[in-house]
């Protein structure tokens, strides 16, 4: 394997990580969103508080591992991709910062008003931010941005591919967290809230593995290079994708919601596989590889040291935390 092959494999394993951990995270607002009144929805709510609190901010490190890795190991591609797709990017990151701020500030809130504008900002950016990321993927994957300088502002993020990307990332971070909060209310002993959970979760998925498979048709026309990637080397990806995708929904049905966040994590892992497998060998669509793309091979060895350190510095804490999260274990202490 290359070093370059090897550095952009650890790039997007963060991507991964990011997509199922981040994503559950931010799927959350979607069910804030829908959950009702201050009193009717006030149960769902706590619960959101409780499964994400001791994670939200751990679940960004995804995010710093994999820009840090691509402005440094790709640095051309970075500065092309960011000059290109600075408006997605920005109102991504708004999106960020208001649902930090709003998570906190609402929990303190003096008044049920500004408790209330405090939920609507927390659960609306829950679902901007995965929304402008997804389209930022579109834009790479429909080759809309170029090897040196700045693409089209607007057309870059502003097309059939984006959408469906953005519509997707919001879709697949609802399916994710509905899983996990209907697996965490069911722990907990609150089968009624369990029982409506898992109701939404199974329409969320209904919706966004039509969605998938929907997207393949204009793809195909607005992003030939990656539809081809998809029916060629990745369909693997794609049968996994939606195999695990119809048996979650069945394992939801069964109520068996321990093995059906299993099912979930892996589908939505073979479908973010499914677009680095399929675009592969780009970095940047049509106009950039991996081995153009990549910088010096120092930096490149460098960059899997420190992957190596972080994994046995970082990563255990990090399966730890999410370990005691996913039961009652944390609650003992």
């Amino acid at each position: 394997m290359t070093l370059e092959l090897a550095v952009a494999a650890a790039l997007f394993v963060g991507v991964v990580a990011y997509a199922l951990f981040g994503g559950a995270d931010f799927g959350s607002g979607f069910y804030d969103l829908t959950a009702g009144g201050s009193r009717g929805g006030a149960e769902l709510r706590t619960l959101v508080d409780h499964s994400i609190g001791p994670v939200w901010e751990a679940n960004h490190v995804w995010l710093i591992y994999v820009l840090v890795m691509w402005w440094t190991g790709f640095p051309e591609s970075f500065a092309s991709a960011m000059n290109t797709l600075i408006l997605p990017m920005l109102l991504a990151l708004l999106g960020i910062v208001l649902r930090g701020a709003a998570f906190a500030f609402r929990k303190f809130a003096p008044t049920l008003g500004q408790a209330r504008l405090y939920g609507a900002v927390f659960a609306g950016s829950s679902l901007i931010t995965p929304y402008f990321l997804g389209a930022v993927a579109g834009g790479i994957a429909s080759g809309r941005v170029p090897a040196e300088g700045r693409g089209d502002l607007w057309s870059s993020w502003l097309n059939p591919t984006s959408t469906f990307g953005g519509v997707i990332a919001v879709g697949t971070c609802a399916l994710l967290a509905g899983v996990f909060l209907t697996a965490d209310a069911d722990r907990a002993g609150r089968a009624s809230l369990a029982a409506s959970l898992r109701r939404r979760t199974l329409g969320v998925g209904l919706v966004t593995g039509a969605v998938v498979f929907a997207a393949l048709v204009p793809i195909t026309h607005d992003a030939p290079t990656l539809a081809e990637g998809l029916r060629g080397r990745a369909a693997p990806l794609v049968v996994l994708s939606g195999l695990c995708g119809v048996a979650t929904l069945v394992l939801l049905l069964r109520r068996r919601f321990a093995i059906a966040r299993v099912t979930a994590v892996l589908a939505v892992a073979a479908v973010v596989s499914g677009w680095g497998v399929g675009q592969y060998p780009w970095l940047l669509v049509d106009e950039l590889t991996l081995r153009d793309a990549a910088g010096a091979d120092a930096t490149l060895a460098g960059l899997l040291v420190v992957v190596g350190l972080a994994g046995v510095l970082v990563l255990p804490p990090l399966v730890y935390l999410f370990r005691l999260t996913q039961s009652e274990a944390w609650s003992e202490h």
